[in-house]
């Protein structure tokens, strides 16, 4: 099968869908599917068994026009449209690439929020999105949350992402080499925090998190893995001006270590599992859409993260992760607290993460989205 990937990010674009489809294409050709990839000007190819189509500058309706010559040039047989509102610059044009196309289209939705159209678009927002969702051949959601929203669609199936971040460690691993690294002395108590910096990331209650317990004189660190401004929602510059505002207000720059972006997964790695507890307080709540959250299992760490908005089942406060409220400070401070005071039950955490690891490994993942494909074609 050939499979035509058109995503609004890919390496070295940073951001979670340039990562997510990059890894997916690789494992896709890995069980025999031939893919091509269509992204902007700034993305590059990173593996000469995936040729990518980078000329494109903005995605406006020759966008689609071009997409659907290259989708002839090439032969494609099923184009995955990998749709998050940010990666396509907020253009409204990409919600109509079913319209343009003579091949099936099966959408990704990696999450369901609306594009900046014009003051007041209101109920235009939410049609333009399912518009894309009832035109589209077939649809893969990635969390419960828009699993839930498009009920209504009959030809759709939930696939989880995997971890963006893959690499092994290494056998000789030090921890307390990476915790001095990040400032810490064997005996701080190392909190991590892994994504890029935005509104939804609850930043400011793990901050002032952190000065609580500043105050409570428990000896607590802070590293900052990675945390780029990603490629594609332009608001994150002042959110990150906004957090390091609040961070001399708090007086804890000296508790703060920040890695910057780190191109090395391996360092991301390394970094995620030397921490005692890695703290992922969102806005909205953990979900499967969240790869951070991802990578974190991934390397079997202790996690404190917030309640989901929906039940999520292999989700399980206390068993392998900790759950409190959103935008809780209060509660953040005391989870931590609790973990700093019962290192056995990190450990349980820690192994909880491991096993629940397995739900999201990228064999099955590409696996569920290649029999996807191929039922779709079958129709």
């Amino acid at each position: 099968m050939r499979i035509g990937i058109v995503t609004g990010e890919y390496p070295p674009m940073q951001g979670g869908i340039g990562a997510y489809s990059h890894i997916l294409a690789q494992h896709l050709t890995a069980q025999g599917a031939e893919v091509f990839i269509f992204s902007s000007a700034q993305a590059h190819t990173t593996d000469e068994h995936i040729p990518v189509e980078n000329t494109l500058s903005q995605w406006n309706f020759g966008s689609l026009q071009a997409i659907n010559r290259w989708t002839r040039e090439k032969s494609i047989d099923i184009l995955n449209l990998q749709f998050q509102t940010a990666a396509f610059g907020m253009s409204p044009w990409i919600h109509f690439l079913p319209h343009f196309t003579t091949v099936p289209v099966v959408t990704t939705f990696h999450d369901l929020r609306f594009p900046y159209l014009f003051p007041k678009a209101g109920k235009l927002r939410d049609w333009i999105v399912m518009h894309l969702a009832q035109q589209s051949a077939g649809i893969i959601v990635t969390n419960q949350e828009d699993e839930q929203r498009l009920a209504h669609i009959q030809l759709k199936v939930l696939i989880p992402i995997g971890s963006n971040i893959q690499h092994t460690l290494p056998d000789h691993f030090d921890a307390e080499s990476w915790r001095a690294k990040a400032g810490a002395k064997p005996d701080d108590y190392l909190i991590g925090y892994f994504g890029l910096f935005n509104q939804t990331k609850g930043l400011e209650t793990l901050l002032s998190s952190i000065a609580s317990l500043s105050r409570q004189n428990i000896p607590v660190r802070l590293v900052m893995i990675g945390g780029g401004l990603g490629s594609s929602d332009p608001t994150n510059a002042s959110y990150l001006n906004n957090l390091k505002t609040q961070i001399q207000q708090l007086g804890i720059e000296i508790l703060i270590h920040w890695t910057g972006y780190l191109e090395n997964e391996a360092e991301v790695g390394a970094y995620l599992a030397a921490s005692d507890v890695i703290a992922l307080p969102f806005t909205d709540g953990a979900s499967y859409r969240r790869g951070s959250l991802m990578a974190a299992i991934q390397y079997g760490c202790p996690i404190i993260t917030t309640r989901p908005s929906m039940t999520i089942p292999n989700f399980r406060d206390g068993e392998n992760m900790l759950l409190v409220a959103p935008s809780d400070k209060s509660a953040l401070s005391d989870a931590l607290l609790k973990l700093w005071r019962a290192p056995e039950l990190r450990k349980q955490l820690q192994q909880g993460a491991r096993q629940l690891r397995q739900d999201f490994d990228w064999s099955h993942i590409s696996r569920a989205t290649l029999e996807f494909f191929e039922h779709l074609r079958k129709r």
